[in-house]
């Protein structure tokens, strides 16, 4: 969350000239619902394997695209090896501290959901702690990591390129 995955997804797929998908909106435009209603509607479990299902689909195609996915894609349901285990996929992980999160969530935290109750940046700082911690182990699995506390976006994306080639 707040590591910019959506907006440098779509920078890079467009220097690279390949689509951008998010996942989340696939899902979206998949089931007819919001991601907040299919957790509210159908339950967690529902759509993770939505989720996975969706993943694989767009993992296995032809097709050259920049997949932006979930912070909690890569912890279920053998995701990671879907997003490690194929010739033509590389996984990203944009790794940036906890206090570069913390301090871009505090600001936007209406918009989510998840962590719209969380008051303080102390609270936040927590949060985002323990949620690393749990994911830190998948993310680690990434076949490109780079960092992005400081870097403009455009160096970020520099950055992925010059690791990918």
């Amino acid at each position: 969350m707040a590591s910019g995955k959506t907006s440098l997804g779509k920078k890079l797929a467009t220097k690279l000239k390949y689509n951008f998908i998010d996942l989340d909106d696939y899902i979206e435009d998949k089931e007819g619902l919001s991601v907040s209603n299919i957790f509210k509607d159908k339950g967690e479990i529902y759509f993770r394997k939505q989720e996975s299902i969706h993943l694989k689909g767009l993992v296995q195609s032809d097709k050259d695209i920049v997949l932006a996915v979930g912070g909690g894609t890569p912890c279920f349901s053998g995701n990671m090896e879907l997003l490690t285990g194929r010739q033509n996929v590389k996984s990203i992980y944009l790794k940036a501290s906890i206090t570069t999160l913390a301090n871009k969530l505090i600001l936007k935290k209406a918009k989510r959901p998840l962590i719209s109750h969380i008051e303080t940046i102390e609270d936040m700082t927590e949060f985002i702690g323990k949620h690393l911690f749990e994911r830190l182990s998948f993310y680690n699995q990434a076949q490109i990591k780079v960092t992005i506390d400081g870097k403009t976006k455009d160096d970020i994306v520099e950055d992925i390129i010059l690791e990918l080639f």
